[in-house]
């Protein structure tokens, strides 16, 4: 058995490249060395509600049906070259998309062994745990479903609902032979998963500091972004890299970006081990190598996390473009005109930024109105909303436009995090001979909702005071990275300082980014956060990283699928934020 585990992945979402399972496989621009196993990770929350509508439909779906396609192409390259192949692209039909698989194999005249993960499926008892409504109720597993089956021989392993980051932990457990109780092993693994679970993001992907890697000939902003992999140790400790040739770049902060995306607390809480985040350092080895040492872990919490999508309803939305002069006045008197006849549960109206004044296109002297209803009912959303809108045609503001046609109404589904016992959920393993092996559930510590593990809303500062020098006004992402997203209704905003190569200033910058970001500062810089809970807006420290992560809570509203907001997913809340003019110490520019 080789010491290092080299493991990468080919897909961040359902709907990423589907060439990348052949770029990856291919080894890059020298052909190797080739990969031990490739992942493919497939499911997001919203991707759950996706499927679930999909099954609704054809109970025969509920998979990532592009994994099928990339199959049919890839299997008999995959097998040549001695990868296995690891995906959650199962979804709500594991046991489906296995048997697609033998199919495809067939098809293909080849002989491969397959195996699938199944028991976070809780919709039949969905009731008795108190989940009544879901559409999809799903269990997040851990990694050691996934090494059961490829310690019994698997060579394509198909799972459901297990985390992201189990895709790289299941393998590294059984290349490494890693028991339960090896905390800070697992650890390490669950950081490795995390920064490959998004595929490109870790290659210079939605990265706040491409200007500065195409300026430095480190990213050709012509060619693809490759995909990441991960060569990990026995010890958990990894390198994060990417096949020779291939586009984009790894570098301590493209690996930063991904590693504060979408997390809560410093405590990454995990169905197999609870994962310090402060404890993780990063090193750079050269060119697109980056090293991850010292991650610690600790037992995992009782409770399993499960992802709820219920359907809420239908919405609907209408656009009005408003042109030139007196753009305030056009959008009250249409408001004042619709308002009234709109029947909706939920009206929501918003409104793009005033146009600079004597614009030199028409697209650039206009600003967008928009109106959003949201009803339990089809009929509020439908013609009762269109029906309206459309008759001010030719009876409301000067130059009326609507940006598009009158749509039907669309269902939307609501997300919300539960928590059950783990004895609620029977890991099981289906290898490819049809043995069925239940996992054993590992030694957990008391549980703690992620939610929950700090509710002080913020860590004491690992920092001295203050820099004591004259300040000027800069936009914060003067030499601040941010990468943002989404858990349900919870934005994430993890910040920090890029890297300059000199530790004093490097060190300065971060101790100025620590003080500056409290929660009070945080509802500044984003005003649509100023009337949240006293306890909506959490601030963690990462040190060891530079970094400052947040979590406002409720930003949102009830989750991406039914949230009203112009950015959903808070994909460009960190964009934003950087953008924001603070006051800086002089000495930091």
């Amino acid at each position: 058995m080789a010491e290092v585990l080299r493991i990468g992945n080919c897909s961040g979402f359902y709907g990423d490249r589907l060439a990348a399972m052949r770029e990856m496989l291919e080894g890059g621009s020298d052909g190797g060395p080739g990969l031990d196993v490739l992942t493919g990770d497939y499911l997001a929350e919203l991707t759950m509600l996706i499927l679930g509508k999909d099954a609704m439909r054809d109970a025969s779906l509920g998979y990532a049906r592009t994994f099928v396609r990339q199959l049919e192409d890839c299997l008999g390259l995959a097998l040549e070259r001695g990868t296995r192949i690891v995906s959650n692209a199962g979804g709500l039909n594991p046991a489906g998309l296995a048997a697609k698989v033998l199919e495809v194999a067939r098809g293909l005249g080849l002989d491969v062994a397959v195996a699938h993960v199944e028991g976070d499926d809780l919709r039949p008892r969905a009731d008795e745990l108190g989940l009544t409504g879901a559409l999809t109720a799903n269990a997040y597993l851990g990694g050691f479903g996934i090494a059961a089956a490829l310690t019994g021989g698997a060579d394509v392993v198909v799972t459901g609902r297990v985390t992201d980051a189990s895709l790289v932990v299941g393998p590294a457990v059984a290349h490494h032979g890693w028991t339960p109780e090896s905390y800070d092993e697992l650890a390490g693994a669950v950081v490795a998963g995390h920064v490959l679970e998004c595929g490109t993001q870790a290659t210079g992907g939605n990265f706040s500091g491409f200007r500065e890697l195409i300026s430095s000939g480190r990213m050709d902003p012509t060619k693809s972004l490759g995909f990441p992999l991960a060569e990990i140790a026995a010890d958990g400790s990894s390198v994060i890299t990417k096949h020779a040739g291939t586009g984009g770049a790894v570098t301590v902060d493209t690996v930063t970006a991904q590693l504060v995306y979408e997390i809560q607390s410093t405590r990454y809480l995990g169905p197999d081990v609870t994962t310090l985040l402060d404890t993780v350092r990063l090193e750079d080895l050269g060119e697109d190598r980056v090293a991850i040492t010292g991650a610690r872990g600790e037992a995992p919490p009782e409770r399993l996390k499960v992802c709820v999508n219920e359907l809420g309803g239908f919405r609907n939305t209408a656009e009005f473009v408003l042109t030139g002069l007196d753009i305030d006045a056009k959008a009250d008197w249409l408001r004042e005109q619709l308002a009234p006849a709109l029947t909706a549960e939920s009206v929501t109206w918003t409104r793009t930024a005033l146009p600079p004044a004597d614009a030199d296109t028409e697209e650039g002297a206009s600003a967008l109105l928009r109106v959003t209803v949201m009803d339990p009912d089809a009929g509020p959303a439908g013609k009762a909303f269109t029906g309206p809108a459309v008759e001010l045609a030719l009876a409301s503001y000067p130059g009326f436009i609507m940006t598009g046609p009158p749509a039907a109404p669309t269902p939307y589904g609501v997300y919300r995090a539960a928590y059950v016992d783990r004895s609620a959920v029977a890991h099981t393993v289906v290898h490819a001979d049809g043995r069925r092996e239940v996992v054993a559930d590992p030694p957990t510590a008391i549980a703690v909702a992620a939610e929950e593990a700090d509710d002080s809303g913020r860590r004491p500062s690992p920092y001295p005071a203050p820099l004591d020098s004259l300040t000027r006004r800069a936009p914060l992402g003067t030499f601040v990275h941010a990468r943002s997203g989404d858990k349900g209704g919870d934005a994430n905003l993890g910040l920090w300082v890029a890297r300059t190569g000199d530790a004093e200033l490097d060190e300065a910058r971060t101790t100025w980014l620590s003080k500056l970001i409290t929660p009070r500062k945080v509802r500044e810089l984003v005003p649509e956060a100023a009337d949240l809970p006293p306890d909506a807006v959490q601030v963690y420290l990462l040190p060891n990283l530079g970094a400052v992560n947040v979590v406002i809570k409720g930003l949102l509203g009830r989750g991406v699928a039914a949230s009203t907001r112009f950015d959903p997913q808070a994909k460009g809340l960190g964009e934003w934020v950087r953008s924001r003019v603070v006051h800086v110490q002089e000495g930091l520019l």
